[in-house]
């Protein structure tokens, strides 16, 4: 399922909901623990979990951009900056596991916006992936295709 992207202010809001058949606290660590996110996001690196603390992105090129962790509640919210956007992950306990919902708050929609969604829709995926809940054949391929849908996506904005 597509996130549903929405104009809010000056930006955007993209939301993604996802369930997941296990409890929050085994979510929360694959969004907080490094042995974990690394297998989904290789470039994200927790430096300090709280409020105030840091994110590294690993640019790839022997640099790191810091995002700022500007909001969190243990095993419920994850909010950290990304650029001049956010992303905030919130955790909702259910009796069948959990609801995950992530959402990026966007300043402006450019022509990289849609990788970015692919890449948090397949995120998401790989990490329902790795939990055992859904089968992947290839990421790369995964994200090609939600590109595509990402792009006629906006283009109808």
């Amino acid at each position: 399922m597509l996130a549903v992207l929405k104009q809010a202010g000056n930006g955007y809001v993209a939301r993604f909901e996802r369930h997941f058949a296990h409890a929050v606290e085994e979510v929360w660590s694959w969004l907080t623990v490094n042995e974990k996110l690394e297998q989904w996001f290789p470039e994200l690196e927790v430096d300090d979990l709280r409020k105030g603390g840091v994110i590294k992105f690993n640019m790839q090129d022997g640099t790191f951009e810091e995002l700022m962790i500007i909001y969190m509640e243990i095993n419920s919210v994850l909010e950290y900056t990304w650029g001049e956007d956010t992303v905030r992950f919130e955790l909702y306990p259910e009796s069948d596991g959990c609801r995950l919902v992530l959402i990026e708050k966007i300043h402006q929609i450019t022509n990289h916006t849609p990788k970015d969604l692919a890449g948090w829709h397949v995120c998401l995926d790989v990490i329902k992936s790795l939990l055992g809940e859904l089968t992947m054949d290839s990421r790369k391929k995964e994200w090609e295709k939600w590109y595509e849908e990402y792009v006629r996506y906006i283009d109808t904005l």
